[in-house]
């Protein structure tokens, strides 16, 4: 029997979601636990993968287990023995079929910029000391809608077949003293979003014309780009799926 889980994590202690040969993730921390609790070895697959630092507001993973007969009851005690910075929101049964990852039809993040020193938010947001041009970086985040290829924004040892993503969403709002870049795509490349959030704020400082952001568009050449904004700034806050993928629940379109 398949199920999905929805996982939510502060990637501050962690080497990212991918199991690494030396270092701690939470694919590893979740599949010990999941391994224990059920006593057999577990294999999770998730829906894309967080760099080292990374936030995750929202994950799903799919593994297999014969059967969960009380969930409620298994989730709580998940929780328990799971460390305090990772927490199972909910599991549930789906088809056979489904796939955490290639089902996934769309992923959306949000990259958070303190316009102020706040104790309280300088591990989970980028703090700046000056107010960058927020209508000229969105006048550069429309751009994104209208391009397909993204190799300037991917970092370059990356072994995938096509460097071309559907971006549906990318803009910034301003709440208070901080700064929320959200956008959404069908797929990311690695480092993507903090690349694209590094050259925004280019713009927004001057550094860097719309004419100039068009131009590393259609470079392809990382270099060309700005340099990658902090990762502790970044979180992934909704993975969609298709109605059709579910069985006992179905995910928010």
């Amino acid at each position: 029997m398949r199920y999905f889980i929805e996982i939510t994590y502060k990637g501050k202690n962690y080497f990212g979601w991918q199991r690494q040969p030396t270092e701690i993730s939470v694919q590893q921390v979740l599949e010990e636990t999941l391994s224990t609790l059920l006593r057999t070895e577990i294999k999770i697959t998730g829906a894309g993968r967080t760099d080292t630092g990374v936030h995750a507001k929202q994950l799903f993973a799919h593994f297999d287990f014969e059967l969960i007969e009380n969930i409620p009851a298994f989730i709580f005690r998940l929780n328990s023995f799971l460390p305090k910075d990772v927490s199972i929101k909910n599991i549930f049964k789906v088809n056979a079929d489904s796939h955490a990852r290639f089902d996934a039809v769309e992923r959306e993040y949000e990259y958070i910029v303190s316009l102020e020193k706040d104790p309280f938010s300088q591990d989970f947001a980028f703090q700046i000391n000056k107010t960058p041009n927020v209508a000229l970086m969105n006048q550069a985040a429309e751009k994104l809608l209208h391009h397909n290829d993204f190799q300037c924004f991917s970092r370059s040892k990356t072994d995938v077949k096509t460097y071309n993503c559907t971006i549906v969403k990318a803009n910034w709002e301003t709440q208070k003293n901080t700064l929320i870049f959200t956008i959404a795509a069908d797929r990311f490349l690695r480092n993507m979003v903090r690349a694209i959030v590094g050259t925004l704020l280019d713009v927004g400082y001057k550094k860097t014309s719309l004419e100039d952001f068009q131009a590393i568009l259609n470079s392809k050449n990382r270099g060309e780009a700005g340099a990658s904004a902090p990762a502790h700034g970044l979180y992934l806050t909704k993975v969609i799926y298709p109605k059709t993928t579910f069985v006992s629940q179905i995910i928010k379109e």
